[in-house]
């Protein structure tokens, strides 16, 4: 197949004009915290779907978009979510997590209990396909393979939760291993792999989230 081209449409900052928005962004997502606190009040669904759409412009491996994301908010479904998902994690704090797994997490104050997957007025579901569904082309059944699934779809979820913080929304990353019960409770087809659960709202009232540092500049980044 001959590729195509298209101009590229590129900004030109002047500089300064660089600077000043970086140190915006820098601002802005400093005040990005996890939060497990949410209120129950209606979030407009198109801000949801505005903060995706700015997640699948992320870069991905051969243009293929190697994820799906199921955005809950039937109330029932949610339940359904927290109890599969507060099963896995009673096993994670009794049984699966090491002694120093568990130190690592005193900080955070967390345990098994997940209100929040049903107080969240959203459950965003990320799935990623490591091929897309199976089809026929002249009698014969083919697969297409996704590339670089991970990466993939780890950098969209960086552009999703920047999105969402921008549009003044609270978000958790929340990973109950292992999470196979995603794809029964959505009825989503063996191709998808639950990758990440995020619940999403506004936070509630007096929330208060952990006090911790981040990582200075000259301990994550070297120059050689």
């Amino acid at each position: 197949m001959q590729p195509r081209f298209t101009p590229l449409v590129h900004e030109r900052l002047d500089v300064e004009e660089s600077r000043r928005r970086l140190s915006a962004l820098y601002r802005s997502l400093l005040r990005r915290r996890s939060v497990r606190t949410f209120s129950a009040e209606p979030v407009p669904l198109d801000l949801i779907d505005g903060a995706i759409a700015v997640a699948a412009t992320a870069p991905s491996g051969a243009n293929r978009q190697p994820y799906k994301l199921v955005v809950v908010r039937d109330q029932q479904v949610k339940r359904r979510i927290r109890e599969a998902a507060e099963a896995e994690e009673r096993e994670f704090y009794a049984r699966r997590a090491t002694p120093e797994w568990l130190r690592d997490l005193a900080p955070l104050g967390t345990d098994w209990h997940k209100p929040f997957l049903e107080t969240a007025p959203y459950l965003i579901a990320v799935f990623c396909l490591d091929h897309e569904p199976s089809t026929r082309s002249n009698g014969t059944l083919e697969r297409r393979k996704n590339y670089y699934v991970q990466e993939s779809v780890g950098i969209a979820v960086g552009l999703l939760l920047t999105a969402l913080h921008t549009a003044g929304l609270a978000t958790l990353t929340h990973t109950p291993s292992p999470m196979g019960f995603l794809r029964e409770i959505l009825d989503r087809p063996s191709h998808e792999r639950p990758f990440l659960l995020i619940p999403v709202g506004y936070p509630a009232e007096n929330t208060q989230v952990p006090d911790l540092s981040r990582k200075t500049l000259e301990e994550i980044r070297e120059i050689v």
